[in-house]
């Protein structure tokens, strides 16, 4: 006798089909939630990795920055610094020279001249005096010319004090101070 299978096969066929559906579906679901969970793991770590980094960024540009306005505040010293060297400089160099200038004023000046004032501008001396005649004046701006140290006499004011026989002459004149170093040492090259 010939075995009819009576039983839906075709049912079993359907449920079986779903069964391995239903499995797949689910390990696709697995898979792909653990997969998703992978990335954003991996997505957050190089977040904060990120981030991290950045907050090391920020913290060294931090102290870049003071040290930068530390280097400022050295270079403002360093130029203040530099220009009172430059000052002492100028007045070392200077220093024969003003002793050249009172060793000048005191040796040119003539018998019945009287200084009563100088001021020095920058290179120019100011003198003021009294002097017997006007010929005395002009020995001393003579004698002022002849000095190596001074040069470019030029008198501004002369007048006449007091009254009779014994009239003084008040004088103002301007001088020029020079090097006589350098004068003599720019002679010498140019020979």
């Amino acid at each position: 006798m010939a075995k009819i299978n009576l039983l839906p096969w075709r049912e079993e066929l359907r449920k079986q089909k779903q069964t391995d559906f239903l499995a797949s579906l689910i390990a696709a679901v697995v898979v792909t939630g653990i997969i998703m969970f992978g990335v954003h793991f991996t997505f957050n770590g190089l977040i904060e990795a990120q981030n991290d980094r950045n907050s090391i960024l920020q913290s060294e540009i931090a102290a870049l920055d003071k040290k930068i306005i530390e280097i400022k505040e050295l270079e403002k010293t360093k130029s203040r610094l530099i220009s009172r060297m430059e000052v002492i400089q100028t007045l070392q160099s200077s220093r024969p020279t003003v002793v050249h200038m009172f060793d000048q004023l005191a040796k040119t000046v003539p018998e019945g001249v009287f200084l009563t004032a100088f001021s020095q501008q920058s290179k120019k001396l100011i003198i003021k005096g009294s002097a017997e005649s006007n010929a005395r004046v002009s020995a001393y701006m003579r004698k002022l010319e002849a000095s190596p140290w001074l040069k470019g006499t030029n008198l501004s004011i002369i007048q006449s004090q007091g009254g009779g026989q014994g009239r003084v002459r008040g004088f103002n004149l301007t001088v020029s101070q020079t090097d006589a170093k350098k004068d003599t040492q720019a002679e010498a090259g140019a020979k």
